[in-house]
């Protein structure tokens, strides 16, 4: 079995590709097609899977300032066709985008790692799955906390696997149980990089957003 796993290895690249797809199954399910259960299914392993990339990146960037204003740009771009296709309005404060809980997360991580012991780390994360859910964000609190697990367990494939069980099963739960197979493609990564196109998965959400709304609205 080791061996199989070992020939079928991931890098970076593959695995957004990974949830990047599965994110469009997502959306094109719950635009399209409420009804099809299927699609919501796809869709769970798309978050878990954002989630660990985005504690990889911050453990690999050059330049962690950077990396938080790219996510940060993103998500205020994001939000117009995010409520577009979600509430069918330009701006609707009721629901915020994914990318807004993962600057979240990434912020998290910065002051997670600038804190100087237990207290201001408890602290710094319980502000951040306040924020979180005060701005209602994709995911909420929960979905920082996913954050956080991917952080504190990055090298530790036991704890890692028990934390995102226990988020995905026992703090979300209903179709977000599914979220769990996420793991599979995670313990395939390879650690590599692989193909550079960060600018692909920065630009694919807005833009795919915006495609489903119009194709939402040709249809109505």
């Amino acid at each position: 079995m080791e061996r199989i796993a070992e020939k079928i290895k991931i890098d970076s690249f593959t695995l957004k590709m990974i949830a990047m797809l599965s994110m469009l199954a997502d959306h094109i399910g719950a635009v399209l097609f409420p009804e099809q259960i299927l699609f919501r299914v796809i869709g769970r392993l798309a978050f878990p899977i954002f989630a660990y990339t985005l504690v990889e990146g911050f453990f690999y960037t050059h330049d962690i300032k950077k990396y938080m204003c790219r996510i940060g740009i993103l998500a205020l771009l994001s939000e117009i066709p995010f409520d577009l296709t979600v509430s069918g309005k330009i701006l609707e404060f009721g629901h915020q985008n994914i990318f807004f809980t993962l600057f979240i997360g990434l912020v998290m991580m910065y002051f997670l790692m600038k804190s100087s012991g237990k207290f201001e780390m408890v602290t710094v994360s319980l502000v951040s799955f306040l924020i979180a859910d005060l701005l209602r964000t994709d995911y909420g609190g929960v979905g920082v906390l996913m954050i956080l697990c991917f952080y504190l367990f990055r090298d530790d494939m036991l704890w890692k696997t028990i934390s995102v069980l226990f988020v995905n099963i026992a703090l979300m739960g209903g179709v977000q149980v599914f979220g769990v197979l996420a793991l599979i493609p995670i313990y395939l990564y390879n650690g590599t990089q692989g193909k550079k196109m960060k600018w692909l998965f920065y630009g694919f959400y807005p833009v795919h957003l915006l495609a489903l709304f119009l194709i939402k609205m040709i249809l109505s």
